[in-house]
């Protein structure tokens, strides 16, 4: 049985799977740098560990200190949350030859999912529809251009080994094409140290919806229904749903079934998700697989009732699913959105500083998961994502009237954020209606009504300086302060004080 786990990575996954181990009576150990010493998921996990300096290469992404360390303090599994060292086959395989379990599937499957190439060949194989295109890499740039023609333009360039949105590129005329395919090897090469591209088709205004699978070590297979991804910036999702609004349930019992038959298909065990993309004519093509937990996971556990997390857990224990396919309905919808210390204002440029205020929404139906409270600080060497807001409502309709209320209540001061383009986005009427794809922050969303919020924003940032420049009189008067200088940004913390 596992008794301890050693959580490698940091924020508010990390905090997710210390909740996690405390209900299931499991010890949990943080790992931090030097620059997460005082962060939320070092104070909750019942030890922590120094690990390195802040860059992550001295840190998180260490193995060899990380491994090391699990074994020195007796913990008998890693669980590695998402990014870092989640989808990495050589660093699973040399937690599995250390004798230490993961928390995640075999290096086997992970290796195998890895490339874009294989998987797309071994989905074609098992008869999972794939998007047209090359099921090799392309070596050279008269190849993909013969490739390309082929295929028809316009097409999509994309990194081999790649994920997150990186290493991809829209090529529309065959003029494009070398420029398109020597930038997408340079950012291949720099993100995921292989240049391997292939191309596929341009499926043009597609929704990109994936399906939520989980398998057990005795051959049990189940899906948890779909999530709808579409709401994109930069190939990045910022909010995701769950059920998709697009998705009949015709549809949706033909891509759970072929998203089990891609887990299937590569022996896979414990939670992963399988993407896809879905045309307007609600064909389905596979984009990829995803061998780990999903940023967005919160949003299946609401409609499902299942708490992925300690499934994750108990599967690697060695048990069956907690669960029969049959019994899972779909209840009510969830959404989940990314608060991010950005500037929407300033091309979302990441927002550095330390947090003066915190105060998260709740009331029913929200739940946010976040690394961060007051006196946290964002800084340069990490994503800058503060937390998840996620909500639930009996409808899609409660749901959006719940997510605007709960994104009203959020306060953070200090450094940038998001939320008031997130807010805008929630009161779009494409939005409300459904009647959105991956392109609709580019062609449908008026950037500009976010800088509109941003100008309150700022006016309430003027009425703060005023209220602060108030306080301080009164803290003079009283002769509490003498001379000290209360800032826009720190008139919170020093009323608090």
């Amino acid at each position: 049985m596992i008794k301890k786990i050693l959580i490698a990575n940091r924020g508010e996954i990390a905090v997710r799977i210390i909740r996690a181990c405390r209900e299931m009576g499991t010890t949990s150990a943080a790992v931090y740098s030097e620059a997460d010493r005082t962060s939320l998921h070092v104070r909750l996990a019942d030890e922590a560990h120094l690990i390195g300096k802040a860059v992550s290469s001295d840190s998180y992404l260490n193995a060899e200190k990380i491994i090391s360390l699990a074994k020195k303090i007796h913990a008998d599994a890693i669980h590695p949350g998402y990014g870092f060292f989640s989808e990495n086959a050589k660093f699973i395989a040399e937690v599995e030859k250390a004798g230490l379990i993961f928390i995640g599937p075999s290096s086997t499957s992970v290796e195998l999912m890895g490339s874009k190439t294989a998987a797309r060949q071994l989905m074609q194989t098992h008869g999972v529809p794939i998007v047209p295109g090359t099921t090799e890499s392309i070596t050279s740039i008269d190849s993909g251009l013969k490739a390309a023609e082929k295929i028809g333009f316009p097409i999509l360039l994309k990194a081999a080994a790649g994920g997150g949105g990186k290493g991809m590129r829209k090529v529309l005329h065959p003029k494009d094409f070398k420029d398109a395919f020597e930038a997408t090897q340079r950012e291949a090469l720099k993100s995921f140290a292989n240049d391997s591209i292939y191309i596929e088709k341009l499926i043009e205004n597609p929704r990109h919806i994936e399906v939520q699978i989980i398998a057990d070590k005795h051959g049990n297979y189940a899906h948890l229904f779909e999530r709808e991804c579409s709401i994109q910036r930069r190939h990045q999702k910022i909010i995701e749903e769950a059920p998709s609004s697009f998705v009949d349930e015709c549809t949706r019992l033909n891509i759970t079934n072929a998203a089990v038959n891609a887990a299937k298909a590569c022996n896979y065990t414990n939670a992963g998700t399988v993407e896809f993309l879905m045309d307007s004519n609600k064909n389905f093509y596979f984009l990829e697989m995803n061998t780990r937990l999903q940023v967005e996971h919160p949003v299946t556990e609401f409609i499902t009732g299942i708490d992925l997390v300690k499934e994750q857990i108990s599967i690697a224990n060695g048990h069956r699913l907690s669960f029969k396919q049959d019994a899972l309905k779909v209840s009510g919808h969830s959404f989940e959105c990314r608060v991010y210390a950005e500037d929407p204002s300033n091309e979302f440029l990441p927002s550095t500083g330390r947090i003066y205020e915190y105060i998260e929404p709740s009331g029913p139906g929200i739940r946010v998961d976040s690394g961060f409270n007051r006196g946290s600080v964002i800084d340069v060497y990490y994503d800058p994502l503060i937390s998840k807001l996620v909500c639930w409502g009996a409808d899609r309709n409660q749901a959006i009237r719940r997510m605007i209320r709960a994104l009203n209540e959020y306060h953070i001061a200090g450094v940038t954020t998001n939320l008031s383009f997130l807010i805008q986005i929630f009161r779009n009427k494409d939005f409300t209606d459904g009647n959105f794809d991956i392109n609709f922050l580019e062609q449908k969303f008026n950037y500009f009504d976010a800088l509109q919020l941003n100008e309150a924003r700022e006016k309430s940032s003027d009425a703060a300086a005023v209220f602060a420049a108030l306080i301080k009189t009164l803290r003079i008067s009283n002769g509490t302060i003498q001379n000290e200088e209360l800032t826009t940004n720190n008139w919170s913390n020093q009323l608090y004080e």
